[in-house]
């Protein structure tokens, strides 16, 4: 028999009607025992026991309370607020319904069904982020990106780390918000650096929304590659950004790294526009001789015609020429409008590649970000930033990341190979977090029964299997 079982809240019996089906009268109670739907919180929990992230956040923040009145440590916190993140519960006030939760105290370690160990509540989130300061903010960054180098058995050949800048809305009176006449509203513009090829969260850096200077750039940039360098300082590593990025301090640190290179976008100008005028005169005889051929239907029609090409360029203020590559395009209009040139450009330290694979290939395969940012922002919420402080939301932002690392790894180590191998949070929420999940609590195990319905206990059992394998479990006695 469970030797624990919470008392109902209210004995009061509760009963919903529903419209009859099958000839039958269909009624619902709230006397199922002890129920949870987030079962994706032991998932996470299990992620992390092989990562290690959490950790790596506790020791990060240097806990000021006074010891003798610590009712949620540190740890608990940070795994109830990060789990939480990961789950579908972006707001710290989720914390006051789920602190009873018997799966999130499960996770967070804690006996499921006792009496009087409940989790923070959302108060106590907002004390935590309120009690930050700025070196716990800068040690919680470096913990992603020592998170980030942890996930490589060995230093690789090479990386390339994909910038970007993305607005966060602001709508109230938070510091250092300001409005970006790019977007239209009053914001924040975090820098978010992505790793190219596995998608993983390097590090994230909340900033005001304004647009960055060169010097800001590079001074971020170069505490990231300090990191990096530690650990890997053989490594080839390329950085690649749209044109926020292409400013002489940034180049120039990435010049003086000796195993850097950089790609980025360019904007336009009237010297650029001359050195490319002569290829954009060929793509024009191009699109009118297509476009001749398939009046008299000797051809089909086309949409564009673009061609790439190359040169060296120096900014007054950059250190030296660099190559610019430039794809001349002249769309081709419809009956009413006319042809419009649609040039652009990037600067690169590389000398490789053929113009049309830098571009096309290289370049922009960096689209793989904004996917990644709409995962961070539409997935995890990571614009809820509504706190009056800058650093309680630059807190914030870092457990957003915090929870994005959980489910790329959750991905690599657990969901390769299977349909939801490339999946994005939100479906991974939805096909394997929740399922309801009665829990028995007895004097040396806990059961968890699932549904016999259970669409993906294929899935489930491989996933465990993957993140917690046979030979690192102890047999359990069957339920009685």
């Amino acid at each position: 028999m469970p030797t624990a079982t919470r008392p109902a809240l209210d004995s009061t019996p509760k009963q919903l009607r529903f419209p009859p089906a099958a000839g039958f009268t269909v009624r619902a109670d709230f006397a199922g025992g002890e129920v949870s739907s987030d079962l994706g919180a032991l998932l996470l929990s299990a992620v992390d026991q092989r990562i290690g992230l959490i950790g790596r956040l506790v020791e990060a923040i240097r806990d000021s309370r006074d010891p003798r009145y610590i009712t949620h440590p540190l740890r608990d916190l940070l795994t109830q607020r990060v789990f939480q993140i990961a789950s579908g519960y972006e707001d710290g006030n989720d914390g006051n319904t789920l602190r009873q939760d018997p799966l999130f105290k499960l996770a967070a370690g804690r006996a499921p069904l006792d009496d009087g160990n409940a989790l923070a509540c959302g108060a106590t989130f907002s004390r935590l982020e309120g009690s930050l300061r700025r070196r716990d903010i800068y040690r919680l960054a470096r913990a992603l990106v020592e998170q980030f180098v942890a996930g490589y058995p060995e230093a690789p050949r090479s990386i390339t780390l994909d910038l970007d800048h993305t607005d966060d809305a602001t709508y109230g009176q938070q510091t250092l918000s300001f409005y970006n006449h790019h977007y239209g509203h009053h914001c924040y513009l975090p820098l978010l650096v992505f790793e190219a090829d596995s998608g993983a969260l390097v590090t994230a850096v909340l900033r005001p929304g304004k647009r960055p200077t060169g010097a800001e750039n590079a001074m971020i940039v170069k505490r990231v590659l300090g990191l990096l360098r530690r650990h890997w300082p053989q490594t080839h590593i390329l950085l690649r950004g749209d044109g926020h990025f292409s400013n002489p301090e940034l180049m120039a640190l990435i010049q003086a790294d000796g195993n850097a290179d950089f790609l980025f976008g360019l904007a336009g100008n009237p010297v650029l526009a001359r050195q490319a005028e002569g290829l954009m005169k060929n793509v024009r005889g191009h699109l009118a001789l297509h476009r001749s051929l398939a009046a008299r239907g000797l051809g089909p029609a086309i949409a564009a015609v673009r061609q790439f090409g190359e040169f060296d360029y120096a900014a007054g203020s950059w250190p030296q020429a660099f190559r610019v590559v430039v794809k001349a395009e002249v769309l081709a209009g419809g009956d009413i409008s006319p042809a419009k040139d649609n040039q652009r450009y990037v600067v690169t330290s590389l000398r490789g590649p053929s113009p049309r694979t830098l571009y096309q290939q290289d370049y922009c395969s960096r689209a793989q970000a904004e996917l990644r940012i709409k995962e961070l922002k539409v997935d995890l919420k990571s614009d809820r930033t509504s706190a009056s402080g800058f650093i309680a939301n630059f807190a914030r932002l870092l457990f957003t990341a915090a929870a994005y690392v959980l489910h790329q790894q959750l991905r690599h180590l657990g969901l390769q190979g299977t349909p939801l191998a490339t999946a994005q949070p939100r479906t991974v929420m939805l096909t394997l977090f929740k399922i309801a999940t009665r829990v028995k609590q007895y004097k040396d195990r806990v059961l968890l029964h699932l549904p016999s319905a259970c669409p993906v206990k294929g899935l489930l059992a491989q996933v465990c299997r993957r993140l917690y394998p046979d030979n690192r479990m102890r047999p359990m006695a069957a339920s009685p």
